[in-house]
């Protein structure tokens, strides 16, 4: 006597279609969404570089500008005055002028060994 026996259908692992589908689907919303969102972020961090290179650049640019005004303001004293129209060979009236050559070669004519001169 042989008994039948009833047989389940095997069981595959493969997850039905519908599944499969919708898996893929999620998948590729996944790409299209961050495609979408890859050139404005891009944008904005390119953006975010360029602020902070120009903030650093406005920063250098007052720094210089305080410094030129100190300049401006040391420059127009009469005591500056004074001394760049002496650098430039202008004497007060009554002053004479002297001349002096030679200066460099008396030195080193003169020094010492330690260079004190």
């Amino acid at each position: 006597m042989t008994k039948l026996v009833w047989m389940a259908p095997r069981r595959t692992r493969r997850p039905p279609l519908p599944t499969l589908a919708r898996r893929w689907l999620a998948v590729a919303a996944v790409f299209v969404v961050g495609y979408l969102y890859y050139h404005p972020l891009q944008s904005w961090l390119q953006t975010r570089h360029e602020l902070a290179a120009r903030r650093s650049e406005v920063a250098q640019l007052k720094e210089t500008k305080r410094e030129l005004q100190q300049r401006l303001a040391a420059s127009t004293s009469l005591d500056a005055l004074g001394r760049e129209a002496r650098r430039l060979g202008f004497v007060r009236p009554g002053e004479h002028l002297f001349i002096v050559k030679g200066i460099d070669a008396w030195r080193r004519a003169h020094s010492t060994i330690e260079g004190d001169g």
